[in-house]
């Protein structure tokens, strides 16, 4: 008997290697598949490995490791590890890391038996890509599906004089020669606040510009008021509301000049207001897609199919939420349905951590939408100061706020800001899936002494709000067992 020749080369082939591009080319080839991941870059990982997720946070953890910035509660704001930070200080660690993911991920597609290919690839056909592999030389690959995850890149507008130095993109940024003594971020996005808040625990001088009269509107004003409060009194000087008339190198400085007649004057300037979808080379016209202003694609939420159905897309190019962590479920989501095989669903409820000096993480609605769609409820409020971890760890901030339903008492979103607010909100994130009430934070233990007392706390401060249910009305406590008296020892007894 004699097998048939594939009607393809590949059952599926992956056009990028970030989060979502790896879990998607992983995923199907655990399920036995021919998979092929095609990447533009010399190393595998995408832009979340070499210029985006990993390499901010790695930066972050270094930031406030050598500044010392943890402790400095306890022996004052001149307190650092190390007294002169250089930019090459700041790249140690992170070269370090980067070459660990990278390791990591090679490791992972060659335990699987995914086949990789570096180079530019674009559509020829509904089946088929060219992939630019060389200068001049060139080769074409066919697949039965494929998938979408070429990530996004820095949004650089025409009125940006970017030269690379001391005007520069998100991408740039990280590679600059010394660390500059003042610094004004345009964008007051996830990423213009991460790093603005990292370079000033550097005790470097940050202006952070937002054009618009808010930001982060995604998250609780009550968040955004307390984080607010924190990042002005480490020393951001944010201006909102303020936008741009020009850029001007002038050589020994940056001058930015705004449309209220105000200045600001900077050693560098990072310009973090927007991405684009990095799909302007892919030829999808020769597949019958389009994207929108910002090259972006849509996708039915469900399975990331696009309107061709054998296309599939996932991660940063189909925008919102964003987020590395979002993109892993997405491609795993995505493959399984390509293979046509059955896959768990994704949880409705996911974190969102933006990884600035203070942590910030919620999950769920904010009042904002509560207050909008008109549910009845309650907030439930802890500070950090008010845990005894927080005491020990001198946390002087920090604050875990929830919100629940007053008909059904249940989870609703729960928004938290502070030391360890990423890793905190998991427990919320559970709670939230499970439909779980304020009962549970009143009724279950937690360890102490931790900040994740907070939650008991905020918990119990809802709690003795809301009104008592029915059923706990009806208990009566059990009455205490009479146990007859014991007689006194003595010469009696004997």
């Amino acid at each position: 008997m004699t097998e048939t020749t594939p009607k393809y080369d590949y059952d599926l082939i992956v056009i990028g290697s970030g989060p979502s591009g790896r879990t998607a080319a992983i995923q199907a080839a655990k399920l036995k598949r021919r998979v092929l991941v095609i990447d533009r870059k010399d190393r595998l990982g995408g832009v979340s490995v070499h210029t985006g997720t990993v390499p901010s946070k790695t930066l972050r953890e270094t930031v406030l490791n050598l500044t010392g910035w943890r402790e400095r509660s306890f022996y004052g704001r001149a307190y650092r590890v190390k007294d002169q930070i250089k930019a090459d200080d700041l790249k140690a660690r992170l070269d370090i890391t980067l070459g660990h993911e990278v390791d990591v991920l090679e490791h992972q597609f060659n335990r699987n038996h995914v086949e990789t290919l570096m180079g530019l690839a674009h559509f020829i056909g509904p089946n088929e890509v060219e992939v630019d592999i060389e200068a001049g030389d060139t080769t074409r690959v066919t697949g039965e599906k494929f998938l979408i995850a070429t990530g996004t890149r820095t949004y650089r507008p025409e009125y940006v004089p970017f030269n690379g130095t001391t005007i520069v993109d998100g991408d740039e940024f990280l590679e600059m020669a010394e660390i500059p003594r003042s610094l004004i971020v345009v964008g007051a996005g996830v990423i213009g606040v991460e790093y603005a808040t990292m370079f000033s625990a550097l005790d470097v001088r940050v202006t952070l510009i937002e054009p618009r009269e808010t930001f982060l509107d995604f998250i609780d004003r009550t968040l955004i008021q307390e984080f607010t409060h924190q990042i002005r009194e480490n020393g951001v000087d944010l201006r909102l509301g303020s936008a741009i008339e020009t850029i001007a190198d002038e050589g020994d400085h940056i001058e930015v000049t705004l449309e209220n007649g105000r200045h600001v004057r900077g050693d560098m300037l990072l310009f973090a207001a927007g991405r684009m979808g990095n799909t302007e080379k892919l030829n999808l016209k020769a597949v019958g897609l389009e994207t929108d202003h910002r090259g972006r694609l849509e996708v039915e939420r469900k399975t990331y199919q696009t309107s061709v159905p054998h296309i599939y897309a996932t991660g940063d190019v189909i925008g919102h939420p964003s987020l590395a962590s979002t993109s892993l479920q997405q491609g795993r989501v995505a493959a399984c349905h390509a293979m046509d095989v059955p896959t768990v669903p994704e949880s409705p409820w996911f974190p969102y951590g933006i990884y600035s000096v203070p942590e910030m993480s919620t999950c769920g609605m904010s009042e904002e939408e509560l207050k909008e769609r008109g549910v009845p409820y309650e907030t439930g409020i802890a500070r950090f100061r008010e845990t005894s971890r927080g005491h020990i760890m001198g946390l002087e901030h920090g604050m875990l706020k929830m919100l629940f339903s007053l008909k059904t008492r249940r989870v609703l979103g729960v928004q938290i800001v502070g030391e360890g607010a990423t890793e905190l909100i998991h427990i919320a994130q559970a709670v939230l899936n499970l439909k779980g009430t304020v009962d549970y934070f009143v009724q279950n233990t937690f360890n102490y002494p931790t900040l994740a007392e907070a939650y008991k706390i905020a918990g119990l401060d809802a709690f003795n709000r809301m009104p008592i249910p029915e059923e706990y009305k009806d208990k009566k406590p059990a009455k205490a067992k009479k146990t007859p008296a014991k007689k006194p020892q003595g010469k009696a007894d004997t």
